[in-house]
């Protein structure tokens, strides 16, 4: 039982590494939206929603690897 356990522990810890890759992401998108909009201030209503689709879209995969986490964690 205790192995069992282990096992799961270990399972969720392995399933939570994707949201590094998530954090690093999410940097990436927002460092662009600045930098673009430091660069062309006119482009901020074309540039903005944009981002905001790909923190939608980045921030989902963290969430689904954190359901996946405990989804091994409590069954």
């Amino acid at each position: 039982m205790e192995l069992v356990l282990a096992a799961k522990a270990i399972g969720a810890g392995i399933a939570v590494i994707a949201l590094a890759g998530v954090g690093i992401g999410l940097g990436n998108i927002f460092s662009t939206l600045v930098a673009s909009v430091a660069r062309n201030p006119a482009a901020r209503d074309t540039v903005f929603p944009i981002g905001m689709l790909g923190f939608a879209l980045t921030e989902a995969v963290a969430l689904f690897a954190l359901l996946i986490a405990f989804l091994i964690l409590f069954t």
